[in-house]
Order: C-alpha cells, then structure tokens, then sequence
C-alpha cells in the first residue's frame, strides 16, 4: 500500500509576519521627568528653610520682648503680670518654631528620597542606553575561546560611566536579591517534589493551581486554559506603560520524570547545589521568575510595560496543544524570552536547532510462529528494517536521529502484526527539516503485505542564529551594569521560543536557572547564580528596551 504522513505541520516557519510595530522608548522622557522631580524639591527645601528662618526671628522678637518686660520695675504688680504673660507667649513661640523646623526637615527628606527614587529610575534607564550608545565590544573571552563566567575582571567599554551614573543601584539590585536567594532556593525544591511529568492531567493541574497562586502575589492575573494532557497557565501583569507592545516569556511546567523518581531520587542541597527531577528544566526557571516580579513588587514597582507569560503543559513533547497558546500571544510582542536554563556557563542562548518527533507505525499479519510462520508478516521485521533506512536518511548533514522508543509484538509464539517507534529528529536548518521529513513521508515496504505509516507528532521550526541581535547587547549591557558579564550562543535543543525565533522576532532563551544536566540524572542547579539571575531578570523587566527591529523590516 502507498505510504501515508498524518498530522503533518505547514511548512515550518512559514507564518504570520512579525507585528512591525518598532519600540522605542527615549530617554529624555525619563530625564524631564527628573529634572521636574528635582526642581520641586528644591523649591520645598528652599521654602522648608525661609519658614525656618521666619521662626527664628520670631524667637528672637519674643526673647526681645521678655527683656524689655523683665527690666520693667519689679514694685508694679501690673508689669510683672505683663512680663509673666509675655513669657508664656515666649515658651509658646519656642515650642512652635520647634516644631515647624521637624515639620520642614521632614518634609524636605521626604521629598528628598522621592527625588533619589526618581534618581534611581532614570538614571537606571539611561545608565543602559547609554552603555549600548557605547561600542559593542564582545565580552572577554578565555585562552579557549569560550566567554569568562562570573563578574567581569575588567570592565566592558564604557562600564565605568555606566556605574558612575547609577548612584548604589547596582548594589541595591544585587543586595535586594540575594535576601531572596534562600527563598527561591526553597521554593524550587518545593515545586520540584510536586511531579508533573507530561500527560499526567491530575499532577500538571495540582502544580498550575500553585504556580499561579504564586505569580498572584506578585500582582499577576492568571487564568488556566484546558489542555488535552494538563491545564496551561496564561498569566499577565501590568506595565507603567501600557500603550508600549507586550512583553512574552514562555516556559512550560511538564518535566520528562514518571511519577515515584522522587523515591529513590528525592530533592537534595549538597556542594552548592539542588539537585532533583526538574529543578533546572525549568522549575528553577518558574521559581527565579516569581522572585523577580516578587522583588519589584515589594519596591513597589511595575514592569515597564506589560509582561505576559505563557506556561505550557506538554511542551516535553513538543507542545502539541501549547503551541496554540504561545502562537496566540505572539501578535504584537516586543520581544520573546525564555525560561529554559542557560548553557552551563550562564550564557544565553541566541539560536535552537528544528525538532520533529515523528511516530513510524508498521503493521503486518499475525500468525502462529511454529505452525503457519510462512502466513505471517512481521511487523517487528519491518520496522527494524526500516529503522536502518531512516537512520540513512537522517545522515545527511544537519540533521541528527534518536530512536527514543520501540515496541511491538505481543508473544515470543505469534508473529507479530504491529510494531511502532518513536524517533526525534534535530535539524540545524529549516532546509534540513524539509527535506528529511519529505522523505520520511515517502517510506515504502520492504516486504510484501505490511504497511508503513509515518505520523508526525510535533514539530518546531529551526530558529537561526541572527547577525546583530539588539535584544543581546541590551541584556549585556544590562548585565555589565550590575557587575555581571553574560554572552550568548546557539543550542542544541529545541523548545517554545523556536517559534517566534524562526520568524524574526526578537528572542532570547536561557533566562532560567544556571546549572546542567537537564532530563539525566545529575540534574542541578548552581545556588551561587539564583540571585544574580534575579537581579538580571527584575532589571530586565523595569528598564525600556531600546529598538529592537527597523520599521523596514515591518
């Protein structure tokens, strides 16, 4: 029979254009408004101590006064109770004028920290403009070529009229977020004991009701959407400016751990480390987000604009139904980022290879394998024969195999009439992609009298890696500014930002937890990288982004 592809995607990144609308913030906005800020308390300040030097004078009249009275001849009774009335009026003047200096100096301080405030906020806005204003030097890198973790040694071009413009507020980010470090440490082990692995609904449900009870006491507003395999999380919070084009992160809250890994590998903190299924893929990622948007709200602080997070259920598998969700908030976004963790050294990553998982089904004709063997087809045969084929296929360059599940057969005696294999494919190009696919769609028998079909399950488009990238440079600088030196670079595998990447938005992923071993069993976080992770993250979000796409490009 002619071989048959189900469920097969429009051409991969063949979508909706990116929404064309430019961002730009200036940042003379934010300089009006501080140099208005600092006029007015100036004046108060001006006006807090002519009201001080009126009551002086005052108290010097009065002091005047009391003399007068008290040189008066002591034999008049009448003097006496003028003088002993005009030094109560004395005590009284004292007392006000007393109190009028507290009532100035506390007024002047109180609009003096408002002023600082103000201070903060914009020049933490121009401290950024102005370190991309500077030239985007790449950061230092080590004898291997491979960028330096950790602060930065020596200062990226302009670092030092970035810092000086930003009176402790590197230090106040820094500081504000490590008293939060223990805090997310704790609750990313909290969330990684509730599993959730893909497709178990009760589990991904119980633990998108406590994300998102979470994310409410940040001054979100989340609803859950209903999913096939588990509830998805859409959650939104407010911007100072709303009229500015969203800002998107997606993450996801499935992890590739069957229920009872906790029994014989529960959530553990040892060497600096938490290690336990999921917390870097991504629980880590939920819990320093929460922190972040925690941190600004305690400051009594909003996101510049509007952010919107997406939090899928399945997308360990692909985001089959996810997807629809991230789509849907793409429209309009300013810019995408991710949760997924960083490479192991911090750095972002700028690029994803495509991913298809693509399940192979063969079905032959059972029979009993001692008697009647020559009226049989086996179906495990055939797969394992055409297993040899796809994996000549998949050799061609930029395009990788896994055969991560087979089964089939029912008995060691009976022929076996149906055997399928689950195979995800990796793919550096949408080219490679293409082709690939084209061809496992053409799979033929080998043998007379099976069937072959092919049914792709999910698929992501390859996100290239893009000359430029203004998001990079904003987020270094960022980094640079609060004493961390941070770079990105491509990645081998795929996830939820492939999607807006392949069309040309503006996208970063990586703004996860740091650590390593993703889906293997040295799962971990690096505790000593929660906090400048919050800071990034909290910074992010509170600063304009410059433009980040040419109106040509719309």
């Amino acid at each position: 029979m002619s071989p048959q592809i189900v469920g097969a995607p429009a051409v991969p990144g063949a979508a909706v254009e990116p929404d064309p609308t430019p961002v730009t913030v200036p940042a003379a906005t934010d300089g009006e408004a501080l140099a208005a800020t600092t006029a007015t308390t100036t004046t108060a300040a001006t006006t807090g101590t002519a009201t001080a030097a009126g009551a002086t004078t005052g108290t010097a009249t009065a002091a005047a006064a009391q003399a007068t009275a008290g040189s008066a001849t002591s034999a008049q009774a009448a003097a006496v109770a003028t003088g002993a009335a005009k030094t109560a009026v004395t005590t009284a003047a004292v007392a006000k004028t007393a109190a009028t200096k507290t009532a100035a100096a506390k007024t002047t301080a109180a609009k003096t920290a408002v002023a600082k405030s103000a201070l903060t906020k914009s020049s933490l806005a121009k401290a950024v403009v102005a370190k991309n204003a500077v030239a985007t030097t790449a950061v230092p890198r080590n004898t291997a070529g491979k960028p330096t973790a950790g602060p930065a040694a020596t200062a990226t071009p302009g670092a030092s009229t970035v810092i000086t413009a930003l009176p402790g507020v590197p230090q106040a980010l820094g500081a504000r977020a490590r008293t939060l470090a223990g805090a997310v440490r704790r609750r990313c082990a909290d969330l990684a004991r509730i599993e959730s692995p893909s497709g178990d609904a009760p589990r991904l449900d119980a633990l998108a009701e406590e994300l998102a009870a979470g994310f409410r006491a940040t001054g979100a507003t989340a609803r859950r959407e209903p999913g096939p395999a588990g509830d998805h999380l859409v959650l939104e919070w407010e911007g100072r400016d709303e009229s500015l084009p969203h800002l998107l992160i997606v993450g996801h809250h499935d992890t590739v751990w069957p229920v009872g890994t906790l029994a014989d590998w529960p959530v553990t903190e040892q060497d600096g480390r938490l290690t336990g299924p999921g917390v870097v893929d991504m629980k880590g990622g939920l819990a320093v987000l929460e922190s972040a948007l925690s941190l600004l709200a305690d400051l009594g602080e909003r996101p510049h604009r509007t952010v919107r997070l997406v939090v899928v259920s399945d997308e360990e598998v692909g985001s089959p139904d996810g997807r629809r969700l991230v789509e849907r908030q793409l429209r309009g976004a300013a810019a995408v980022l991710g949760l997924e963790p960083p490479h192991p050294d911090g750095r972002l990553k700028t690029a994803r290879r495509g991913s298809t998982r693509v399940r192979l089904t063969v079905t032959g004709r059972e029979a009993h394998a001692g008697n009647d063997a020559h009226d049989g087809v086996s179906a495990v045969d055939e797969l394992v024969d055409q297993l040899v084929v796809v994996r000549d296929l998949a050799g061609q360059p930029g395009t990788e195999l896994n055969a991560g599940r087979i089964s089939g057969g029912s008995r060691a005696n009976v022929v076996a009439g149906r055997a399928e294999a689950e195979l995800g494919l990796r793919f550096a190009t949408v080219e490679a992609q293409r082709r690939t696919l084209d061809d496992l769609a053409r799979l033929a028998p080998l043998r007379p009298g099976a069937r072959v079909r092919t049914e792709v399950l999910s698929s992501r488009p390859a996100w290239p890696e893009r000359t430029g990238n203004p998001l990079l440079r904003h987020v270094r600088s960022l980094a640079a500014v609060l004493g961390q030196q941070l770079d990105g670079g491509p990645a081998g595998g795929a996830g939820d930002t492939n999607l807006p990447g392949s069309r040309g938005l503006p996208t970063l992923d990586g703004f996860g937890a740091v650590g390593a071993g993703a889906h293997a069993r040295h799962e971990y976080i690096r505790l000593d990288q929660i906090a400048p992770r919050i800071a990034l993250l909290a910074a992010l979000l509170a600063v304009p982004l410059p433009r980040l796409r040419d109106r040509a490009e719309g």
